[in-house]
C-alpha cells in the first residue's frame, strides 16, 4: 500500500465528510502504486483519515473507501453492497427495478448497480472499481443471486480515468430486452440499448406525481424516451398523451409499453426533434394542459454552462407558452453543473418572457433509491420543478 499526503489546510473537506481527493490537494505521494490501486491518505502532519482508490491520471485523483484502517479485501466488499441494498426501500427480487449501489452516496465510488427484474446491469466508471471488478460480480450473485449480470460500461467518464469502454454480459446470459413493472404499470426495457442502463430510474417517483395530476389534461411529454412519464400521465387520467423522441428505438419502445398497458387510444408517440415541434405546436396555437420536459443533460462540464443554459430556456419559454391557464409545467434538468438555485433562476427568467406567472409546487429530485451525500452535493444532479400557470 503507497500513501498520498494532502497539502496543509487541503483536509477540511474530507474530514467534512466528502469523499473527493483532488489532484492539485496532494503535496507528495511515498511509494506510488497502479491506477486504480488502494492507498492511506493522510494529513500533512501525517494523521490517518481514510483509504481510498487513487488514481493520479484523473482530476479526481482518490476516492474514500473507508475512514478506517481496516483490510479491503472479499469481506470488505460483500459487506458494503450487502448495506447499500438494505438502504432506502431497496429490494433484490420481484418484477420491479431500482437502483441498489450508488456510488460515492453508498460508499463504493465509480460502482453502479441497477436491479431489473432477476437482470443486474452495472457500471464501473474508475480504475479502482475496475481492479476490483472480479470481487464486485462475486459480490453481487452471492447477495442479490440474479439470473445474469450485463455491463454498461460504455459510458464516457472511463476515458477520463483511462479505461476501455466496452459492454455486454459480465456472468451468465440471456435476453436483454425485459419487461419491468412499476407500480400498475409495465415497461419494456432495452439494457444493452438504452439510455443509461435501460431506463431511468432516478424519475421513478417523480412519475407518481405526473400520474396524481394528470386527470383529464392533455399532455404533451418532450423527450419522451421509451414512456415513462406518458404512460403515467395516460394511468393517471389524462385525455390524451402526445410523446416526441428523436430515438426510432425509444418510440417503439414507448409503443410497446402503451400496448401492453391498454393505452395505445390514449397515447400518440411521433420521431421528432422537440425544440421543432414545441416551436410548431405553438404556430398552430396549440394548448396543453400539462407538458413534460425530460432532456437529456446539456452540459457535462462548466465550461458549456451558459450554453447548456440557453437551451434550457429555450424550452422552458416556448413550453410555457403553450400551457392552457391552470396548466402544469413539469421541467427536469440532470445536469449536475446547473444546481437547483441556477435552474430556477432559469425558471423564473423563462416565465417573465413568456409573460406568465407561475405557483412553483414542488421542486424534487432523484427517487430515494439515488440517495444523496450530505456533504457530497456531486451525488444530488436531478431537478424537477412542477410548476402550475396562473393565468
Amino acid at each position: 500500500m503507497f500513501t498520498l499526503r494532502l497539502a496543509s489546510g487541503k483536509e477540511a473537506r474530507i474530514l467534512g465528510g466528502h469523499p473527493w481527493i483532488y489532484r492539485s490537494e496532494i503535496a507528495r505521494v511515498e511509494s506510488e502504486g497502479e491506477p486504480g490501486a488502494i492507498a492511506e491518505v493522510r494529513d500533512s502532519r501525517g494523521r490517518f483519515l481514510g483509504q481510498a482508490m487513487v488514481n493520479l491520471k484523473s482530476q479526481i485523483a482518490g476516492r474514500l473507501l473507508s475512514r478506517s484502517e481496516e483490510p479491503i479485501d472479499a469481506t470488505f466488499f460483500e459487506r458494503r453492497i450487502s448495506e447499500a441494498v438494505a438502504h432506502c426501500g431497496r429490494s433484490v427480487k420481484g418484477p420491479d427495478a431500482c437502483r441498489l449501489v450508488f456510488g460515492e452516496a453508498d460508499h463504493l465510488p465509480g460502482l453502479i448497480v441497477d436491479r431489473y427484474s432477476d437482470l443486474l446491469v452495472i457500471q464501473i466508471l474508475t480504475a479502482g472499481m475496475e481492479r476490483v471488478r472480479d470481487t464486485i460480480l462475486a459480490a453481487l450473485r452471492s447477495a442479490i443471486q440474479p439470473r445474469a449480470i450485463y455491463e454498461r460500461n460504455d459510458a464516457s467518464p472511463r476515458k477520463l480515468e483511462g479505461l476501455e469502454l466496452r459492454k455486454g454480459f459480465a456472468w451468465g446470459r440471456g435476453e436483454t430486452g425485459l419487461w419491468i413493472q412499476e407500480g400498475d404499470l409495465s415497461f419494456f426495457v432495452e439494457v444493452a440499448e438504452g439510455q443509461k442502463t435501460g431506463f431511468f430510474l432516478d424519475q421513478r417517483e417523480n412519475r407518481q406525481v405526473v400520474k396524481r395530476l394528470a386527470a383529464g389534461r392533455e399532455v404533451l411529454d418532450c423527450f419522451c424516451y421509451s414512456g415513462g412519464f406518458s404512460l403515467s400521465a395516460a394511468a393517471g387520467g389524462a385525455a390524451a398523451v402526445t410523446g416526441i423522441d428523436l430515438s426510432a428505438e425509444a418510440i417503439a419502445w414507448a409503443e410497446q409499453s402503451a400496448e401492453r398497458n391498454g393505452q395505445s387510444s390514449r397515447c400518440t408517440f411521433m420521431i421528432g426533434n422537440a425544440f421543432d415541434a414545441l416551436r410548431a405546436f405553438d404556430r398552430e396555437g396549440r394548448r396543453f394542459g400539462m407538458l413534460i420536459l425530460d432532456p437529456p443533460a446539456f452540459t457535462k462540464g462548466k465550461e458549456a454552462l451558459a450554453g447548456a443554459l440557453r437551451g434550457y430556456k429555450e424550452i422552458n419559454l416556448r413550453a410555457m407558452k403553450l400551457l392552457a391557464p391552470g396548466g402544469i409545467l413539469v421541467s427536469c434538468s440532470c445536469s449536475y453543473h446547473v444546481d437547483s438555485p441556477t435552474f430556477l433562476g432559469m425558471l423564473r427568467g423563462s416565465g417573465a418572457d413568456a409573460h406568465r406567472e407561475f405557483h412553483l409546487r414542488e421542486l424534487r429530485t432523484q427517487a430515494s433509491d439515488h440517495p444523496i451525500l450530505l456533504a457530497a452535493k456531486e451525488t444530488q444532479y436531478l431537478k424537477c420543478a412542477i410548476l402550475e400557470a396562473l393565468n
